[in-house]
């Protein structure tokens, strides 16, 4: 990397069009199914942790139990 702050600028500008160009190549989903990986993801996380909800409890009456 040169040390001319022209360069820097120069550099600057080349990255950010290269970076607005590909943005430009993203293809979105379109709203509901966005929404339903959302929804999904969401159940997923509650499941989880549930489970190692439920598993911690278990495991800190066990340890109670055995520390007594």
């Amino acid at each position: 990397m040169s040390m001319n702050p022209a360069d820097w600028v120069k550099d600057t500008r080349e990255y950010l069009v290269e970076v607005q160009g590909e943005y430009n190549k993203i293809t979105w989903p379109p709203q509901k199914e966005a929404v339903s990986g959302t929804v999904g993801v969401v159940a997923v996380v509650v499941v989880v942790t549930a489970v190692l909800g439920v598993i911690d409890f278990g495991l800190s009456r066990l340890i109670h139990l055995v520390i007594q």
